[in-house]
Formats: structure tokens, sequence, C-alpha cells
């Protein structure tokens, strides 16, 4: 009954999970529809409340607004509207520290997440995965005169904490694995292996066997 009980779970689990963290984006999209005026809303107009209509109206707006700001004269919007964002106190800190982090994350020609690494941390001998995000920039670049790199440390299971250090590139190791694969394998705790280690784990087994 144990193995059937544990079976159970290893099927459910993650299967909760998933629909669990589904509904909560979809929930926190649906949200959006409380913009509209309360008379274009789903329960005023028919009567009950419409799933997954706030999403859509969600993802229509951002492909809107980034379809509208493509052309010269939306372009010319955005810029005044962050002109005058930089302009109010403490908002201007917010705006500007999250559109920088954005702009490094999603832009399609940044380098931010794109590398995978290995790391000596949190001493020699010990060795973890880190994300490299850029080099060293401003200040800090006139005290760091060789070859450094910034990377992001995360922690597991939970890799949206962690530590940012700034090492030189000679002491890093570029590793042959896509980001999405080197996330897995920390949120795992290293028992989901990227496919090539597997590979190379079996060979090894089958010289030791034979």
């Amino acid at each position: 009954m144990r193995k059937y009980f544990v079976t159970g779970l290893l099927i459910l689990v993650p299967l909760v999970i998933t629909v669990w963290v589904i509904s909560m984006i979809v929930g926190t999209l649906d949200q959006s529809l409380l913009l509209l005026p309360q008379s274009w809303r789903p329960e005023a107009l028919v009567g009950f409340h419409i799933p997954l209509l706030g999403t859509i109206f969600t993802l229509l707006i951002i492909f809107f607004t980034g379809l509208a700001t493509r052309n010269f004269i939306g372009n010319q919007v955005v810029r005044a509207w962050e002109m005058v964002l930089t302009r109010i106190p403490v908002v201007n800190t917010i705006y500007s520290s999250v559109k920088q982090v954005s702009d490094t994350l999603l832009s399609s020609s940044g380098n931010a997440f794109r590398t995978a690494v290995l790391v000596e941390y949190p001493r020699q001998g010990s060795w973890t995965i880190a994300f490299v995000t850029g080099v060293p920039g401003g200040d800090v670049a006139n005290h760091l005169q060789a070859d450094y790199i910034s990377i992001y440390v995360p922690t597991t299971p939970n890799p949206t904490s962690g530590f940012f250090l700034m090492v030189p590139r000679k002491d890093t190791i570029e590793l042959n694995m896509s980001v999405d694969e080197a996330l897995k394998y920390i949120v795992s705790m290293g028992v989901v292996a990227p496919e090539q280690t597997n590979k190379k784990a079996k060979l090894e087994l089958a010289k030791t066997e034979s």
C-alpha cells in the first residue's frame, strides 16, 4: 500500500501544483477587468463571471500597447510619459530601476541570463551553478582591473532569491546546458540532471559494470 500511495503522490503532486500556479496567474490577470467601467463588466452584461476573459483582455492590452508604440507617434508618447515619470520623486527611482532590470532581462539583444556557469561558492572546492548577468559597470569597474563578470547565484529550491557576485571570468566554467536545464537542476536540488549529464553517468555506470 505504501508503494501505491507514493506512486499516487508522484503523479498528483506535480499536477496539483501546476493547476494551483496556473489558477493563481489566471486569477491575477482576471483582475484587469476591474479597469473597465462597472456597466461594461461581464457580471453586469451577462449576469455572471466569465473565466479567462480577464486573461484575454490583459494579453490584448499588452499586444496593442506594443503595436501602438512601434510607430513614431507611439514612440514619442512613450518618451513623453517617461519624462513625466522621471520628474516625480520616489516614482522616478522605482520606475527607473524596474525599467532597467526589465530591459536587461526581456530584451532579445541582452546577454543577461543567457549563460550558465560553474563557480566556486561559498568556499574553495565547493561548486555551484550561477547565471551570467553582465559585466561590472560604473565606478565598480574602475576598481576591478582584471576581466570580471557579474553573476547571479540562485538558492535552492527557490531560485528567485540568491546572491549577486562579481568574479574573475577565469574562475568560472561555462556550462554546455541551457538556462532552463540549469534551473531545473537547481530547483530539483540535483535530482533532475540535464540529459547530457544523464548519458555520461550511464556510460560511466556501464563501464563500471563491465
